[in-house]
């Protein structure tokens, strides 16, 4: 895909980390652009528009938030998850 008209943006939350960041571009017809920041030329993400705002609404949920094992349980194991 061509994505030479790509307009990417950070977002604002990504101040202060070093340039650890991913760039969006969200105004390609059918589409959603991800890259590295660090690396722009490198490989880019696709999404279609459904998929893109699911994993955006699975983060502001906290779907996505690191978990523990609980107990001598481990996830690789079949025990139980809790969030930390």
């Amino acid at each position: 895909m061509d994505l030479s008209a790509a307009v990417w943006r950070k977002s604002s939350r990504s101040g202060g980390n070093g340039g650890q960041c991913v760039e969006v571009a969200d105004n390609l017809p059918g589409v959603i652009a991800v890259r590295d920041s660090k690396d722009p030329d490198g490989p880019k993400l696709l999404f279609v528009p459904t998929e893109w705002n699911a994993f955006v609404n699975g983060i502001k949920n906290g779907r996505f938030d690191q978990f523990q094992p609980s107990g001598s349980h481990h996830p690789r194991n079949g025990g139980p998850l809790t969030r930390r």
